[in-house]
């Protein structure tokens, strides 16, 4: 199947956010429509993030990759988060994830990071398999995170 990938534009966000809304159900944090557009709008505009939309040769979404450019202080260089990573469930198994991921990578590359981190839920197993195979290793810091009340 040929998939192409290309930043999503802000015609694309309602197509992005059906894909977004598929992410949020798979981690069992449903959100609003409403809400889900403009966090993505919110981002896009601000340039705080980079969307990666993936579609089959039909023309249909079939995935997309949100990353957030950032810095490694340590390397005092780019390096770029994979936060979020979805294939919608009818393009599993076709390359999807695959193509998203390298079209971040080089993405990344071409903006000058020297890498692209994530993380990934333990028990995701698929996606391990797929970060994997794509040349993502683990790294050797523990993550820790500290919930602030809202």
């Amino acid at each position: 199947m040929t998939i192409t990938v290309r930043r999503a534009t802000a015609e694309e966000l309602p197509e992005v956010a059906t894909l977004f809304a598929g992410y949020l159900d798979f981690y069992q944090r449903p959100a609003p429509r409403e809400t889900i557009v403009a966090f993505l709008r919110e981002r896009l505009d601000r340039g705080e993030a980079i969307v990666l939309l993936a579609r089959t040769a039909s023309g249909e979404p079939a995935g997309f990759v949100n990353v957030y450019p950032t810095f490694s202080s340590l390397s005092m260089a780019p390096v770029w988060t994979l936060n979020d990573l979805f294939v919608a469930p009818a393009a599993r198994r076709l390359g999807v994830g695959q193509a998203l991921v390298r079209a971040c990578a080089d993405e990344a590359r071409a903006a000058g990071a020297i890498g692209v981190q994530l993380q990934t839920a333990p028990d995701n197993t698929s996606a391990q398999a797929l970060y994997r195979a794509e040349g993502f290793e683990p790294d050797t810091f523990s993550a820790y995170y500290l919930a602030l009340p809202r």
